[in-house]
């Protein structure tokens, strides 16, 4: 069957159970965590079954830390069975049928304690499509460390303020007596401890459940968090890319940064085609238009979809083409316009006419102050000399990381890019890269000056590329890429509407952090063909996490990369 004829992989057979049961997932969920959580709730925890059974009032405040942890964790298991992930389902079938238990020592047994039990039921029937494999790189051992050190974190506190406590406030307890109460105090159990003073009896209760419940919570996090699997692409993997590369290359300005070591690839079966992409927050983000022949593009987008399916991952494509976008839309994805990559026609270029007036005087002003420019093939460097370019392009790069995804390559020096340079007494200052666009074509990869340098120097870079370029052979070249290009213009046209010159004006608060509408400007000067570029992704509701890892994979933001170290550690 091909891929026009049937359904999207994403959106299987038994979409519709999935999403009854993500749901349902999360009302059991949220109605636990109320049956503990409201005054009502509370009040009713001495339940029947307890009664009959002879329960003491701490197994049944156990009962109730336990419901209130499950129904956290069925809540956080609703987004893995939404993706299928395996282990989501595993972990919500073994919560429902532990609520379910739970909830014999409380009043609400017949409420959320048989929702829970249809829970299970339901998840049993339905077991066929959850499907995805489990993480393979957080893992259940990272979620057993988290788990370890903050169990023992507050065991270990809760025992310090047991032994330091005067006798005014606890009457005296051997070593055994407070590990006792400290280890209870992680389920809500209450020890052996004889407290003369309810503040430290709440004290104890509340580090207790704090770092229990926070223990359980966390491990289920990494047990469910994901795969972010570290790329490792092999030479023959690269061998096929450039071959697909030389046969097609000059179809996508954007091709050559499939290149990037960063990303996984995926070839159609008949191997006359790939998509290369990046797993971040869940999400599996495509660069740019699949390589190779247009006409093999459906069969390793289907692959791709596979993988994707298997994996639990929300499928994504970032920058590409209009033809790019229709051949994807054909999957049952949506398509956004998210801005235009600025082409200039290198053959008709000049610096004459009012409309470069801009440009002009940069270069007469650079020009003026001493800077020569020099344009060569990465081939053609002296020994030694790629070393130092690229050493001045980290000193001279304004973020501790590569900036880049869908334009950049993230290192210097391939065969068959143009490294463009601008010294002033002969110290280099400016630094340009473009990698190849097929045989008459150029993309910009890097652009990076000396803090010092004086204003203008990347338009005398630029301009002196372009004017050269016809020597080399060239006659397209691809700058940079301007984001939601159209919204900025129309918002700051004469008569624009409400929305437009609110969206103009939001892009505008924005360009204070992220080179927006300054690099829009600054493109909008070589007079180019603006040539649109979108984003794919299954539907709004994975927007935000399509939306973080396009922004991290880009550099530009994402997740706190401060908080994802110190949950790593």
């Amino acid at each position: 069957m091909t891929g026009q004829a049937r359904p999207a992989l994403w959106r299987l057979t038994g979409a519709a159970s999935v999403a009854a049961i993500t749901w349902t997932t999360r009302l059991v969920g949220l109605v636990a965590v109320l049956s503990v959580v409201l005054p009502a709730g509370r009040r009713g925890m001495r339940g029947k079954v307890a009664e009959w059974l002879e329960l003491p009032q701490d197994a049944t405040t156990g009962a109730a830390a336990v419901v209130l942890v499950t129904g956290v964790l069925l809540i956080l298991l609703a987004s893995g069975l939404r993706r299928r992930k395996r282990r989501a389902w595993q972990l919500a079938l073994a919560a429902s049928v532990l609520l379910a238990l739970s909830h014999l020592g409380l009043r609400h047994v017949f409420a959320a304690g048989l929702v829970s039990v249809a829970l299970a039921v339901a998840l049993l029937l339905n077991r066929r499509y959850f499907v995805a494999l489990p993480d393979p790189v957080t893992g259940k051992w990272r979620a057993v460390r988290v788990f370890l050190q903050l169990v023992v974190a507050g065991l270990v506190i809760n025992f310090a303020l047991l032994s330091f406590a005067p006798r005014s406030v606890l009457e005296p307890l051997d070593s055994r007596g407070r590990l006792a109460e400290a280890a209870l105090s992680l389920i809500g159990i209450g020890g052996p401890a004889v407290f003369r003073v309810v503040w430290l009896d709440d004290l104890t209760a509340a580090v207790g459940l704090l770092f229990g419940l926070g223990g359980m919570l966390l491990a289920a996090y990494f047990l469910l968090r994901s795969a972010e699997p570290a790329p490792q692409p092999s030479e023959e993997d690269q061998a096929r890319l450039r071959g697909l590369l030389d046969q097609h290359g000059a179809r996508d300005s954007l091709g050559y940064f499939a290149l990037r070591d960063d990303k996984f690839v995926v070839f159609s079966k008949t191997g006359k085609a790939a998509v290369t992409y990046r797993v971040i927050a869940g999400a599996a983000v495509a660069s740019a238009d699949p390589l190779g022949d247009s006409e093999a593009w459906p069969g390793a987008i289907e692959e791709f979809l596979e993988v994707c399916r298997r994996q639990g991952w929300v499928p994504a494509a970032m920058g590409c083409s209009e033809l790019g976008a229709t051949v994807w839309a054909r999957y049952h994805l949506d398509v956004l316009e998210i801005g235009d990559e600025a082409v200039v026609d290198a053959s008709t270029f000049t610096l004459d006419g009012r409309v470069m007036r801009g440009v002009r005087q940069a270069v007469s002003r650079t020009k003026r102050a001493g800077y020569e420019v020099t344009v060569r093939r990465a081939d053609d460097l002296a020994a030694g000399e790629l070393a130092e370019l690229q050493t001045l392009a980290a000193n001279w790069r304004d973020s501790p990381t590569e900036r880049g995804f869908s334009m950049a390559l993230g290192r210097m020096g391939d065969p068959g890019s143009v490294l463009v340079t601008a010294e002033q007494e002969g110290r280099t200052r400016g630094l340009l890269q473009f990698v190849p666009w097929g045989t008459e074509g150029l993309s910009l990869d890097v652009m990076r000056r000396d803090r010092a340098a004086d204003n203008g120097v990347n338009e005398l870079m630029i301009s002196e590329l372009l004017l050269r370029a016809p020597e080399h052979g060239v006659r397209y070249v691809s700058l940079n890429f301007a984001a939601f290009r159209k919204l900025l213009e129309q918002g700051r046209r004469i008569g624009a509407g409400p929305v437009a010159r609110v969206s103009a004006k939001v892009l505008g608060l924005a360009s204070r952090w992220i080179q927006i509408e300054s690099l829009y400007r600054f493109n909008a000067k070589f007079q180019p063909n603006w040539v649109p570029r979108f984003l794919v992704f299954p539907g709004v509701r994975e927007l935000p996490r399509v939306g973080v890892a396009v922004f991290e994979a880009e550099g530009l933001g994402g997740r706190s990369r401060w908080l994802m170290r110190m949950l790593q550690r």
